[in-house]
Protein backbone atom coordinates (compact mmCIF):
# COMPACT_ATOMS: atom_id res chain seq x y z
CA UNK A 1 0.00 0.00 0.00
CA UNK A 2 1.19 3.50 -0.86
CA UNK A 3 -0.14 6.25 1.41
CA UNK A 4 0.38 9.91 0.53
CA UNK A 5 -0.38 12.73 2.96
CA UNK A 6 -0.79 16.47 2.46
CA UNK A 7 0.31 17.63 5.92
CA UNK A 8 -1.74 20.79 6.28
CA UNK A 9 -2.60 22.97 9.26
CA UNK A 10 0.63 23.71 11.13
CA UNK A 11 0.14 27.46 10.91
CA UNK A 12 -3.52 27.39 11.95
CA UNK A 13 -2.69 25.06 14.83
CA UNK A 14 -0.04 27.48 16.08
CA UNK A 15 -2.38 30.47 15.77
CA UNK A 16 -5.10 28.64 17.73
CA UNK A 17 -2.52 27.89 20.45
CA UNK A 18 -1.37 31.50 20.57
CA UNK A 19 2.05 30.46 19.26
CA UNK A 20 4.28 31.36 16.33
CA UNK A 21 3.91 29.55 12.98
CA UNK A 22 7.35 28.02 13.42
CA UNK A 23 6.12 26.31 16.60
CA UNK A 24 3.45 24.60 14.54
CA UNK A 25 6.11 23.34 12.14
CA UNK A 26 8.17 21.97 15.05
CA UNK A 27 5.22 19.99 16.39
CA UNK A 28 4.31 18.89 12.88
CA UNK A 29 7.81 17.44 12.46
CA UNK A 30 7.29 15.31 15.56
CA UNK A 31 4.04 14.01 14.09
CA UNK A 32 5.99 12.96 10.98
CA UNK A 33 8.17 10.79 13.21
CA UNK A 34 5.16 9.18 14.92
CA UNK A 35 3.30 8.47 11.69
CA UNK A 36 6.41 7.13 9.95
CA UNK A 37 7.15 4.83 12.87
CA UNK A 38 3.56 3.58 12.84
CA UNK A 39 3.71 2.89 9.10
CA UNK A 40 7.04 1.08 9.43
CA UNK A 41 5.38 -1.33 11.85
CA UNK A 42 2.44 -2.00 9.53
CA UNK A 43 3.49 -4.67 7.00
CA UNK A 44 0.70 -3.61 4.62
CA UNK A 45 2.24 -0.16 4.12
CA UNK A 46 5.28 -0.08 1.86
CA UNK A 47 5.39 3.61 0.84
CA UNK A 48 4.59 6.80 2.74
CA UNK A 49 4.86 10.03 0.74
CA UNK A 50 4.65 13.32 2.64
CA UNK A 51 4.16 16.75 1.07
CA UNK A 52 6.86 18.62 2.98
CA UNK A 53 7.73 21.67 0.84
CA UNK A 54 6.04 22.65 -2.40
CA UNK A 55 7.31 24.70 -5.32
CA UNK A 56 4.82 27.37 -4.19
CA UNK A 57 6.11 27.48 -0.61
CA UNK A 58 8.98 29.77 -1.68
CA UNK A 59 6.33 32.53 -1.69
CA UNK A 60 6.11 32.37 2.10
CA UNK A 61 7.93 34.95 4.27
CA UNK A 62 11.72 34.63 3.94
CA UNK A 63 12.24 33.96 7.64
CA UNK A 64 9.70 31.12 7.59
CA UNK A 65 11.33 29.53 4.53
CA UNK A 66 14.76 29.78 6.18
CA UNK A 67 13.37 28.18 9.32
CA UNK A 68 11.85 25.32 7.32
CA UNK A 69 15.19 24.66 5.60
CA UNK A 70 17.01 24.56 8.96
CA UNK A 71 14.25 22.42 10.46
CA UNK A 72 14.57 19.88 7.65
CA UNK A 73 18.37 19.76 7.95
CA UNK A 74 18.26 19.32 11.73
CA UNK A 75 15.42 16.82 11.52
CA UNK A 76 17.23 14.58 9.06
CA UNK A 77 20.36 14.72 11.23
CA UNK A 78 18.46 13.95 14.43
CA UNK A 79 16.16 11.31 12.98
CA UNK A 80 18.75 9.24 11.12
CA UNK A 81 18.79 6.83 14.06
CA UNK A 82 14.99 6.52 13.78
CA UNK A 83 15.30 5.59 10.10
CA UNK A 84 17.96 3.01 10.93
CA UNK A 85 16.13 1.59 13.94
CA UNK A 86 12.85 1.17 12.04
CA UNK A 87 14.52 0.05 8.80
CA UNK A 88 13.01 2.90 6.79
CA UNK A 89 14.41 3.80 3.38
CA UNK A 90 14.48 7.57 2.80
CA UNK A 91 13.69 8.99 -0.64
CA UNK A 92 12.94 12.39 -2.13
CA UNK A 93 10.87 13.63 -5.08
CA UNK A 94 11.06 17.16 -6.39
CA UNK A 95 13.86 19.46 -7.52
CA UNK A 96 16.29 19.84 -4.61
CA UNK A 97 18.85 21.76 -6.70
CA UNK A 98 17.51 25.03 -5.26
CA UNK A 99 18.42 23.97 -1.72
CA UNK A 100 21.73 24.87 -0.09
CA UNK A 101 24.66 22.50 -0.69
CA UNK A 102 24.61 21.64 3.02
CA UNK A 103 20.97 20.56 2.88
CA UNK A 104 21.48 18.69 -0.40
CA UNK A 105 24.40 16.81 1.16
CA UNK A 106 22.27 15.97 4.22
CA UNK A 107 19.53 14.59 1.97
CA UNK A 108 22.00 12.52 -0.06
CA UNK A 109 23.67 11.18 3.09
CA UNK A 110 20.33 10.05 4.53
CA UNK A 111 19.45 8.37 1.23
CA UNK A 112 22.83 6.63 1.14
CA UNK A 113 22.66 5.31 4.70
CA UNK A 114 19.11 3.95 4.32
CA UNK A 115 19.13 2.74 0.71
CA UNK A 116 19.34 -0.97 1.65
CA UNK A 117 16.12 -0.97 3.68
CA UNK A 118 12.87 -2.32 2.25
CA UNK A 119 10.49 -2.43 5.23
CA UNK A 120 9.06 1.02 4.44
CA UNK A 121 10.07 3.76 2.02
CA UNK A 122 9.38 7.24 3.32
CA UNK A 123 9.27 9.76 0.47
CA UNK A 124 9.51 13.48 1.20
CA UNK A 125 8.19 15.76 -1.54
CA UNK A 126 10.67 18.67 -1.39
CA UNK A 127 10.48 21.69 -3.68
CA UNK A 128 7.87 19.55 -5.34
CA UNK A 129 4.97 20.49 -7.58
CA UNK A 130 3.15 17.99 -9.75
CA UNK A 131 2.91 20.34 -12.73
CA UNK A 132 6.66 20.93 -12.52
CA UNK A 133 7.29 17.18 -12.24
CA UNK A 134 5.17 16.40 -15.30
CA UNK A 135 6.81 19.21 -17.27
CA UNK A 136 10.28 17.90 -16.41
CA UNK A 137 9.21 14.37 -17.40
CA UNK A 138 7.99 15.51 -20.82
CA UNK A 139 11.16 17.55 -21.39
CA UNK A 140 13.17 14.43 -20.57
CA UNK A 141 11.18 12.44 -23.12
CA UNK A 142 11.73 15.09 -25.79
CA UNK A 143 15.46 15.33 -25.05
CA UNK A 144 15.75 11.55 -25.36
CA UNK A 145 13.52 11.54 -28.45
CA UNK A 146 11.16 9.06 -26.79
CA UNK A 147 7.54 8.64 -27.80
CA UNK A 148 5.17 10.62 -25.58
CA UNK A 149 2.86 7.95 -24.17
CA UNK A 150 1.14 7.54 -20.82
CA UNK A 151 3.54 4.74 -19.91
CA UNK A 152 6.64 6.73 -20.84
CA UNK A 153 5.45 9.79 -18.93
CA UNK A 154 4.92 7.62 -15.82
CA UNK A 155 8.41 6.15 -16.13
CA UNK A 156 9.96 9.62 -16.37
CA UNK A 157 8.17 11.18 -13.42
CA UNK A 158 10.21 11.55 -10.21
CA UNK A 159 8.27 8.60 -8.81
CA UNK A 160 8.78 6.48 -11.92
CA UNK A 161 12.54 7.05 -11.99
CA UNK A 162 12.71 5.85 -8.37
CA UNK A 163 10.28 2.96 -8.87
CA UNK A 164 7.70 4.42 -6.50
CA UNK A 165 4.21 3.08 -7.34
CA UNK A 166 1.05 5.14 -7.80
CA UNK A 167 -0.84 6.20 -4.68
CA UNK A 168 -3.49 3.93 -3.16
CA UNK A 169 -4.65 6.23 -0.36
CA UNK A 170 -4.39 10.04 -0.27
CA UNK A 171 -5.04 11.91 2.97
CA UNK A 172 -5.25 15.66 3.52
CA UNK A 173 -5.47 17.15 6.98
CA UNK A 174 -6.90 20.51 8.14
CA UNK A 175 -10.27 20.36 6.39
CA UNK A 176 -9.15 21.75 3.04
CA UNK A 177 -10.51 19.76 0.09
CA UNK A 178 -8.02 20.20 -2.75
CA UNK A 179 -4.85 18.54 -4.04
CA UNK A 180 -2.64 21.64 -4.13
CA UNK A 181 -0.48 20.43 -7.03
CA UNK A 182 0.45 17.18 -5.26
CA UNK A 183 0.95 13.93 -7.20
CA UNK A 184 -1.75 14.80 -9.74
CA UNK A 185 -0.73 11.99 -12.09
CA UNK A 186 -0.13 9.38 -9.38
CA UNK A 187 -3.48 9.83 -7.60
CA UNK A 188 -5.59 9.24 -10.73
CA UNK A 189 -7.25 6.21 -9.10
CA UNK A 190 -6.35 6.64 -5.45
CA UNK A 191 -8.95 6.75 -2.68
CA UNK A 192 -9.09 10.17 -0.99
CA UNK A 193 -9.81 11.10 2.60
CA UNK A 194 -10.08 14.68 3.88
CA UNK A 195 -10.02 15.15 7.64
CA UNK A 196 -10.65 18.39 9.59
CA UNK A 197 -7.84 17.45 11.99
CA UNK A 198 -4.89 19.84 11.82
CA UNK A 199 -1.61 18.05 11.13
CA UNK A 200 -0.08 18.64 14.61
CA UNK A 201 -3.16 16.89 16.09
CA UNK A 202 -3.10 13.97 13.63
CA UNK A 203 -2.52 10.65 15.37
CA UNK A 204 -1.69 7.05 14.61
CA UNK A 205 -5.19 6.13 15.81
CA UNK A 206 -6.85 8.39 13.23
CA UNK A 207 -4.60 7.02 10.50
CA UNK A 208 -5.56 3.49 11.48
CA UNK A 209 -9.25 4.40 11.26
CA UNK A 210 -8.76 5.89 7.80
CA UNK A 211 -6.91 2.78 6.64
CA UNK A 212 -9.74 0.58 7.91
CA UNK A 213 -12.26 2.74 6.02
CA UNK A 214 -10.06 2.56 2.93
CA UNK A 215 -10.16 -1.24 3.02
CA UNK A 216 -13.95 -1.13 2.80
CA UNK A 217 -13.96 0.85 -0.45
CA UNK A 218 -14.55 -0.92 -3.76
CA UNK A 219 -11.72 0.16 -6.05
CA UNK A 220 -12.79 -0.42 -9.67
CA UNK A 221 -10.11 1.63 -11.49
CA UNK A 222 -12.63 2.78 -14.08
CA UNK A 223 -14.25 -0.64 -14.49
CA UNK A 224 -17.61 -1.93 -13.31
Amino acid sequence: MHIAIIMDGNGRWAKAQGKKRVDGHKVGAEVVKKITTYCSNNPEIKYLTLYAFSTENWKRPKLEVEFLMKLLDNWLKKELDTYLKNEVKFEVIGDISKFSKKLQDRIKLTQQKTKHFSKLTQVLALNYGSQDEITRAIKRLCDNKEEITSSNISKNLDTGIKNIPDVDLLIRTSGEVRLSNFLLWQVAYSEMFFTPTLWPDFTEKELEKIINDFKKRDRRFGGI
